[in-house]
């Protein structure tokens, strides 16, 4: 196999990071139209909410992009290149929360809105995956050096762990631990939601130490301080809303 795996369509060549990207977005944006919960979220209030997302994940992918090698970042301030040809999924997420509870503000909406954006996530994230696997070593996003059966060459002569490939089979799994989760009646609004991101995070965090990146930060690179970030935020979230659960229905019972 020879990287990156050109898709030809025809007369066209079209890359395969542009093509599953795009892929990515229609086909979660799809998966998200046919799986939300059209009575509990009007249309009006959904499209504001992923408004917000949008914007959340554009401003945050980019963010902490620039806090992977701070001191390139900071000698190359004014590099309109360097600034923006970078992105980091772990940002895209932290940023899309932050962007849909901006929105939610916005247009008064209090109710929990993540558990529609779960499954679609999952879809999203394992076709936008592909693309960086076919991508190959210009894509940044394989793993250290190997000697499991698993290394792949990316054309370097060097077997690397196919790290694309660890995360796509982690996030089926998740996906179908989520759909179990999401039939279970007595969970709390946004619940789905909460566990992916603490699958995910944890998972990134783990994964990223067989990644070569810079590790500026002691033994951690930027995405697992995020992480690190953002499962302390939602184990917390989680912890409350739990507590919350059972008062919930410790009221609600009886007195005899």
């Amino acid at each position: 196999m020879t990287f990156p795996v050109y898709i030809h369509l025809g007369a066209l060549t079209i890359h395969p990071h542009f093509l599953f990207e795009s892929l990515a977005y229609f086909i979660g944006f799809r998966v998200y139209l046919y799986t939300r919960s059209k009575e509990r979220t009007p249309v009006e209030k959904a499209l504001a909410v992923i408004a917000g997302a949008i914007v959340g994940a554009a401003l945050g992918s980019k963010i902490l992009y620039w806090f992977e090698d701070p001191v390139q970042t900071v000698q190359r301030w004014n590099d309109l290149v360097y600034l923006m040809e970078g992105k980091t999924i772990v940002g895209g997420l932290l940023g899309g929360l932050i962007g849909v509870e901006v929105a939610k503000k916005m247009i008064g909406w209090t109710r929990s809105t993540g558990d529609d954006f779960a499954l679609p996530l999952v879809v999203g994230m394992m076709i936008g995956r592909i693309g960086c696997f076919l991508t190959g070593l210009s894509d940044h996003t394989y793993g250290t050096e190997t000697t499991w059966i698993t290394g792949v060459d990316f054309g370097d002569g060097v077997l690397r762990h196919p790290t694309q490939l660890y995360e796509m089979a982690f996030l089926a799994a998740l996906g179908a631990v989520l759909l179990v989760v999401k039939k279970r009646d007595r969970l709390w609004n946004g619940a789905v939601f909460q566990f992916f991101m603490i699958g995910y995070l944890a998972f990134r965090l783990l994964i990223d130490f067989i990644k070569p990146t810079p590790h500026p930060y002691l033994i951690l690179n930027n995405i697992q301080l995020a992480c690190i970030a953002g499962l302390i935020y939602y184990i917390w979230l989680v912890r409350r809303q739990k507590k919350e659960n059972v008062h919930a229905e410790e009221s609600s019972l009886p007195v005899l």
